[in-house]
């Protein structure tokens, strides 16, 4: 039996452009969203719907994963520390003494891309989202938006948690073992489990089944079944990987216990997504 250690200690930063760096992270992101924008063109064309909306849908969504997913990782992770530092909660910004932004004008800070970001806080951002999308542009139904943005997003999920990997965060526990990897940049000479990796790779196993769902199957009519199955699969995966991953903390874990806060916060949506599919099933039986 093969064992492998990897140890992982890769430049942040994609490209220094003086003031202005971009992280390999904020790249991830980029790919999400670009790719999420094609696989979105291709359903409204199959769909015959007007292709014209899609540019607002890409709209909706970018602003609804950031400043969910941005206000999910401040009330869910981390208040402690942004209750103190309110200016970083929206900009891409982190307080550095020895730093400064914009050629000298701003001291103490410097740009760091939007890093701290969490995946329930950006489903509730999405969900509102669309619903306001929904009711602007006259859709006739939500589920209808939901179950073709599933797809989409799935895959897109993948690229952040590689963004997550070339950041050496989320990362996952010691594996006691010459197996996993070493996350160098982070200051450590023992192997960790790449929770980030595991998420990524189950992220693209459901982007291949959602996919062949939509298009080479009837469901794809029975609004709400992919989007519940989404919900279902995506957030029991996010269950199962954080049995090897590392605390984030959070006022769940603390409070309740047993369950990391990430557990805890993926329960709900894996109640809805089962429903989703049974009210799907009972209703187009």
């Amino acid at each position: 039996m093969m064992i492998f250690k990897i140890n992982w200690a890769p430049n942040e930063v994609f490209l220094n452009l003086g003031p202005l760096t971009i992280y390999w992270y904020s790249v991830m992101f980029i790919i999400a969203f670009s790719l999420g924008y094609y696989i979105v063109q291709k359903i409204y064309v199959n769909d015959s719907k007007p292709i014209e909306l899609v540019e607002p849908l890409f709209i909706y969504v970018v602003f609804g994963t950031l400043l969910g997913a941005r206000l999910g990782e401040v009330f869910f992770y981390n208040w402690e520390y942004f209750q103190n530092n309110l200016i970083e909660i929206l900009l891409p910004i982190k307080k550095d003494i020895d730093s400064s932004m914009l050629f000298g004008i701003i001291d103490g800070y410097k740009f760091v891309g939007y890093r701290g970001l969490a995946s329930h806080g950006a489903a509730v951002g999405i969900i509102t989202a669309m619903f306001i999308y929904k009711y602007k542009f006259k859709y006739d139904s939500v589920l209808w938006i939901f179950d073709r943005i599933a797809i989409p997003i799935a895959i897109g999920g993948m690229f952040v948690r590689i963004g997550n990997f070339f950041n050496s965060e989320i990362v996952g526990n010691y594996t006691n073992s010459n197996f996993g990897v070493v996350f160098q940049n982070n200051g450590e000479i023992f192997p960790r489990h790449p929770a980030q990796l595991y998420e990524a790779f189950g992220y693209l196993l459901l982007f291949i089944l959602l996919w062949n769902i939509y298009w080479k199957t009837d469901l794809k009519k029975h609004k709400g079944f992919i989007f519940g199955l989404f919900l279902t699969c995506l957030f029991s995966i996010r269950i199962l990987v954080e049995n090897v991953k590392e605390s984030q903390g959070g006022d769940l874990e603390n409070t309740l216990g047993l369950l990391s806060t990430g557990q805890w916060l993926s329960i709900p949506f894996v109640i809805i997504g089962i429903g989703l599919m049974l009210y799907s099933k009972k209703k187009y039986a």
